[in-house]
């Protein structure tokens, strides 16, 4: 019943889907910080490579940059990760993409971009790494694929992003689905719904005026995004199964 036993990461193998900003960093931060080695991924580069060195000065962190929109580009992914180990205890499919654009306007290229990469990805990533995973989950800790979904797929947004809403709630549904079907391969899988973060996805929102209509009257902080990950990913949710916590200081869940 000891904290370290409980929620504790050290010597975990992580990696994160878009992990060089946003959510990501914020959950890739935590876990270098508390012991697990982790590898993040994400389209650009330059950035990915950056977060990577700064994080490892207080930990292990390793990038790999990758576009995850493309299955050749996991495939290739993938191969470098099995290159460096031969499990996998959590993967956090994070990377994600929004498009705003009223109903009579919205193209099919915000269509087709968004669901690739929110959903798509998710489902082949997962199921590329599936032998990594399943190498690393016991029966006392079965390993862990923690889906980043929305409150936007929890309920109707304010904010006209027809495919972002739409796959998010394909992500919490898939989220389900796999939980289901993966249990019996050691592979527990669970599901984030955050709502407001400070990100780039949601620089241009008014963060001030969504503070003053949350019940908590704020925006997330990258503490409650951590502490929820490392619940995730450690032995403290051992039993916890197709589950989805909206994290959105009760937007969503009580508005």
């Amino acid at each position: 019943m000891k904290i370290d036993e409980l929620f504790g990461v050290a010597g975990k193998v992580a990696i994160i889907t878009g992990g060089s900003r946003g959510i990501g960093e914020m959950i890739a931060r935590a876990y270098v910080e508390n012991g697990a080695k982790v590898y993040i991924t994400a389209r650009k580069a330059e950035a990915c490579n950056r977060l990577a060195q700064e994080l490892s000065k207080s930990g292990e962190c390793v990038s790999i940059p990758a576009d995850l929109s493309s299955t050749n580009e996991i495939e290739r992914f993938a191969r470098e990760i099995e290159k460096h180990e031969k499990k996998i205890d959590i993967l956090v499919n994070n990377a994600g993409a929004s498009w705003g654009e009223t109903f009579d306007k919205f193209p099919e290229a915000g269509w087709d971009k968004v669901m690739t990469v929110n959903v798509k990805s998710v489902f082949f990533l997962s199921q590329r790494l599936a032998k990594l995973l399943e190498a690393a989950g016991r029966d006392d800790d079965f390993a862990r694929i923690i889906n980043i979904g929305s409150i936007d797929g929890l309920h109707v947004s304010e904010i006209e992003t027809y495919s972002y809403a739409a796959s998010k709630a394909a992500v919490i549904h898939l989220t389900k689905m796999m939980a289901k079907f993966l249990a019996a391969r050691k592979i527990a899988v669970n599901a984030i719904a955050p709502g407001f973060f400070p990100s780039k996805m949601t620089k241009d929102l008014p963060m001030e005026k969504i503070a003053a209509t949350t019940p908590m009257k704020r925006v997330g902080r990258p503490e409650d995004m951590a502490g929820l990950a490392l619940y995730l990913g450690s032995k403290a949710s051992s039993f916890l199964c197709g589950a989805v916590i909206p994290i959105d200081g009760g937007r969503a869940t009580t508005v």
